[in-house]
């Protein structure tokens, strides 16, 4: 309690559904320790209540820092899955997963002292956020924007990020 006071945190005690309801409504400053089974179904509803499924990453780290797992928190899209399969064109979100793949890439660079691959991911990062927010998006992010706002397929969407990351590493 002392070393909490100290660096001026407190600790309470609350049941799992009056702490979902709070994370529905609080605007971060909490720290929410849950079982496994239990935080990978809240985070969930955070990251779909705050956004999309699509753009959240969970990443795991060693003590000492030199061993990192990331991967999309979301697990698989078993529906567009089989729309892909039946050959239906899908808008299925791929920037949880680049995220997963740009932050391993990042720390590999950051441990093998390669600041090309850590340049790398961090363009491919900021490419996937400039695409977003320059109009370019899957169907779970265009409508949060409105019902209308333009969306792109999983495809064209990926075209978009490539054309960029393209673009911005010719002028690197």
């Amino acid at each position: 309690k002392a070393e909490f006071d100290k660096a001026g945190l407190t600790y309470e005690h609350r049941l799992i559904d009056d702490m979902v309801a709070c994370m529905l409504r609080w605007e971060g400053g909490y720290v929410w320790a849950c079982k496994n089974y239990d935080g990978d179904v809240q985070s969930d509803v955070v990251a779909q209540g705050f956004g999309s499924l699509g753009l959240m990453t969970s990443v795991l780290t060693t003590p000492d820092g030199r061993v990192l797992e990331s991967e999309a928190a979301h697990g698989t899209v078993t529906r567009h899955y089989r729309d892909h399969q039946a050959g239906k064109k899908t808008s299925t979100n791929p920037i949880a997963s680049i995220f997963a793949w740009t932050r391993g890439l990042a720390h590999r660079g950051k441990l093998d002292g390669t600041p090309a691959v850590t340049h790398f991911a961090n363009t491919l990062e900021q490419v996937c956020i400039e695409a977003v927010e320059g109009g370019e998006m899957t169907k779970d992010l265009a409508t949060l924007i409105s019902k209308d706002t333009k969306w792109q397929t999983t495809e064209e969407f990926l075209s978009a990020i490539d054309r960029r990351l393209q673009e911005k590493m010719a002028k690197a």
